[in-house]
């Protein structure tokens, strides 16, 4: 038993290890928590990686690809990954997204009656005629069906995410909300970075910089952006900006042709996937979510940490996170968006930077990483103590 040995045995199960707010927040907690009282293992139930993938091994955390296919409807793969968590002995099983809870913890009660289940949840949409998949939507359903009985505790990343997944029915009761934690020595004010970006894109060092960091997806609705920025442009020429991500690069025809339409072309830098996140961001004079689905936008909370306001729609916990440091906007409206924008950057470079200043402050005092380090250890502790 963990009290004899004083080593808690962790099992993450994920459905993938491509880039993500989830891949990202199981990251963070990976690479700060305490060795000496958790041994973590990473099952993917998918094939998909990214750069995460290297980053968890290189802590020296073992990764184990499943490469799972068509994974609900084949009990071979539940029985497989039951096999591995009971050769692992794992104490505690934490699954991270939907797919990953259903077949996570039921191959967990397979591999042991008493192995203890946290699930994790990072989606605040669950509407299957917006832009989730109706598998996915289903599952989730599922999963509310047995959230009385095979969670021990399921964490959501936000408060929005928890009040979206109670009203289906997930057990509210055992619902707990860890936001995600922000690295503030990564994430900060950076000058000599802002001067670096703007010089390697050829912007002028006066010029007002718009940024919208993320992946192009049709849940973060960058065509939003795209005309918000259009609109914004005819009012303010010379502001810049800026997109950056998974997709956001010159041979995305789609976007290039939603660029084209703004009359953008020369005003907007087009950076692609960077490993360099946090000099982007550091760069940026504003920070835009524009997305019509969210559950905690870890990419707010990183501007923030920099510095840098943000001006966001009203969709998740992002208001929540922004408070009064920003602006909030419906989503789905390009023109409230470029309003925004305009009234934000109309108050000049010191407002600007007063602003970004207490925006890091409010990251500081609410969203730190040591907090939910702290949060998720505690949580594990206590599900295995009344166990």
């Amino acid at each position: 038993m963990v009290g004899a040995v004083g080593v808690i045995r962790l099992a993450h199960v994920i459905t993938g290890l491509s880039t993500g707010g989830a891949q990202t927040a199981l990251l963070r907690l990976l690479s700060r928590m305490d060795r000496t009282r958790f041994e973590s293992y990473v099952y993917s139930l998918s094939s998909w990686t990214g750069p995460i993938e290297n980053e968890i091994r290189a802590l020296g955390i073992p990764v184990r690809l499943l490469n799972m296919r068509a994974t609900i409807s084949n009990p071979v793969a539940v029985l497989e990954l039951s096999r591995y968590l009971r050769l692992q002995r794992a104490d505690l099983v934490q699954t991270w997204l939907y797919h990953a809870d259903l077949v996570g913890g039921v191959a967990a009660k397979i591999a042991s009656p008493r192995t203890a289940v946290v699930w994790g949840i990072h989606n605040g949409n669950l509407n299957p005629k917006a832009t989730n998949h109706t598998r996915t939507f289903y599952v989730a359903r599922a999963c509310a069906r047995i959230s009385t009985w095979l969670p021990r505790v399921i964490v959501c990343c936000g408060y929005a995410a928890r009040d979206v997944h109670s009203a289906i029915g997930y057990n509210r009761q055992k619902i707990a909300v860890i936001p995600n934690g922000f690295e503030l020595h990564v994430f900060r004010p950076d000058p000599d970075a802002r001067r670096r970006i703007r010089a390697d894109l050829g912007i002028p060092p006066t010029a007002m910089l718009v940024g919208c960091v993320g992946r192009f997806h049709p849940d973060k609705d960058p065509q939003n952006f795209v005309e918000a920025a259009g609109r914004l442009h005819d009012r303010l020429p010379e502001v810049h900006f800026l997109l950056c991500g998974s997709g956001f690069s010159a041979d995305n025809l789609e976007l290039a042709r939603w660029v084209e339409s703004a009359q953008l072309n020369g005003a907007v830098h087009l950076l692609g996937e960077r490993r360099d996140v946090q000099q982007v961001l550091a760069a940026l004079d504003v920070a835009t979510s524009s997305s019509r689905a969210e559950a905690f936008p870890s990419v707010v909370g990183e501007a923030m940490a920099c510095g840098v306001p943000c001006v966001v729609t009203d969709v998740g916990d992002s208001a929540y996170m922004v408070g009064d440091t920003g602006r909030v906007v419906p989503p789905g409206e390009p023109a409230a968006l470029a309003d925004a924008l305009y009234a934000l950057l109309s108050e000049g470079s010191e407002r600007l930077r007063a602003l970004g200043a207490e925006a890091r402050h409010r990251i500081e005092n609410g969203f730190s990483i040591e907090r939910m380090i702290r949060s998720y250890e505690q949580t594990y502790i206590d599900v295995l103590q009344r166990a």
